[in-house]
């Protein structure tokens, strides 16, 4: 018997960055890890910086990052709007290892106006940590 699915959006400025039949969702909410499978409760919430791991129909699993943003389930469809959407795999390594470094110094030094640097590389922090996490798991697959 095939498993029950429901149709998933990930969308961000940029366009569509997918749109189909999945089993499952996975995504870093505002209260932490949260699961959706077809038949979900009708839900919406805030999304952190992080990764949205989908199960497509027959297994695949999919990795996408996101810079934060909004789910949103309805009975038949599940919705991510993200700020920043990026599959994985287009994911630059180097460029997010860079940017955590670079988030990590600008944290350390302070400065004049330290609360807004703080703030902003603190968010870049994040972002990078969580493109690495997106990496990280398209590794193991």
């Amino acid at each position: 018997m095939a498993a029950m699915t429901v149709h998933l959006d990930v969308v961000s400025a940029e366009g569509k960055i997918f749109s189909g039949l999945v089993e499952s969702i996975q995504v870093s909410g505002s209260e932490g890890e949260l699961g959706v499978n077809a038949g979900h409760a009708p839900l919406l919430t805030a999304l952190k910086p992080g990764m949205v791991r989908l199960v497509k129909q027959f297994g695949e699993e999919e990795f996408i990052y996101i810079a934060g943003g909004t789910l949103e389930v309805q009975p038949n469809i599940v919705s991510v709007l993200a700020d920043t959407a990026v599959r994985g795999e287009d994911l630059d390594e180097q460029a997010a290892e860079q940017a955590k470094r670079d988030a990590e110094k600008q944290m350390a030094q302070g400065g004049t106006s330290a609360e807004l640097d703080y703030s902003q590389a603190a968010v870049q922090l994040a972002e990078a940590i969580a493109q690495l996490r997106v990496i990280q798991q398209l590794r193991k697959k």
